[in-house]
């Protein structure tokens, strides 16, 4: 039985599409944001996860790992992950909750029950179920009789993604998903290639297809300082989004350094130490980039 390489599943969301959402983080991912808030899912292999600050010291992880993943000296918890092979021993014998891994296999079955758990926050606010990631796309093929099961439990479904796959894959799923919440990370190629890895091309192409086919979407922006926020680069993000009719809304994103934690717990590096979010005057500069497009949302806490 084929399964789903899950992330983590976050309940009661109110950032993922309207309403209280159920948001399941797919693992796996083609681009390579420099700001990605969601480091742990871009590989769709399983992570040994560090928590530092609930370490004792106790040793009892050293004690069962068969790979001599971890060696503590003179009161200090090293981890060597490049010997890790997620067998996850050492998390089963932490009784602090200093080690956790992240990520899983899942059956559809598995996760309808999960998502099915919180129906009635659904029908009560307009919510409904975020597959997001990483890239969800990347796991279609398995995602799609998931979506059919919760297509006959008239659960609303909604695709967070990035674009960057063949069209023919959302084909698949459009009959059953309600809201898709596309990203533009930048509109230059160039500049794209280098914020992310990857061209830009087929991600363009593809939410231009996604609104004629009658898709409901909702773009998203992330606002990144000194990235992809200047002048030129705001206005040709809005001189594109002009072009096309019925995007239902429009959500630029300040950036914020929230996820910056998930890096050294998962024993990453992040490329933008140091980045601070938006002063007010930046924001205000954002917002009046944007004045002169329709169904433009700021989230709350972005307009102070």
């Amino acid at each position: 039985m084929s399964k789903l390489r899950v992330g983590n599943i976050q309940r009661f969301s109110v950032d993922d599409g309207p309403g209280i959402r159920t948001t399941v983080f797919l693992k796996g991912c083609n681009l390579r944001c420099l700001w990605c808030h969601n480091p742990e899912n871009i590989t769709s292999d399983k992570i040994l996860q560090f928590h530092k600050e609930q370490c004792v010291c106790c040793g009892k992880c050293v004690q069962v790992c068969p790979e001599g993943v971890h060696e503590i000296r003179e009161g200090r918890h090293t981890v060597n992950r490049e010997r890790c092979q997620t067998c996850g021993k050492c998390v089963e014998e932490c009784l602090y909750g200093a080690l956790s891994m992240q990520g899983q296999q899942m059956t559809a079955e598995e996760l309808e029950t999960e998502i099915k758990k919180d129906t009635a926050y659904y029908r009560k606010s307009g919510g409904g179920v975020t597959f997001s990631g990483g890239e969800p796309m990347l796991q279609y093929e398995n995602l799609l009789p998931l979506l059919q099961k919760l297509k006959k439990q008239k659960i609303p479904i909604a695709v967070d993604t990035a674009g960057c796959i063949p069209f023919e894959w959302y084909e698949k799923i459009l009959p059953y998903t309600d809201l898709f919440l596309f990203d533009i990370k930048a509109y230059t190629e160039k500049l794209h290639l280098e914020l992310t890895g990857q061209s830009n091309q087929n991600i363009l192409e593809n939410i231009f297809k996604l609104q004629k086919s009658g898709a409901k979407v909702w773009v998203r922006i992330p606002l990144i300082p000194g990235l992809n926020d200047n002048r030129e680069e705001l206005e040709a993000i809005c001189t594109f989004l002009q072009s096309m009719n019925g995007i239902e809304r429009i959500e630029p994103l300040t950036y914020h350094s929230y996820g910056v934690g998930k890096y050294e717990i998962s024993g990453l590096n992040y490329g933008l130490t140091g980045l601070e979010p938006p002063d007010p005057q930046m924001k205000k500069r954002y917002r009046a980039a944007f004045s002169g497009l329709p169904n433009v949302y700021w989230p709350e806490e972005e307009l102070d």
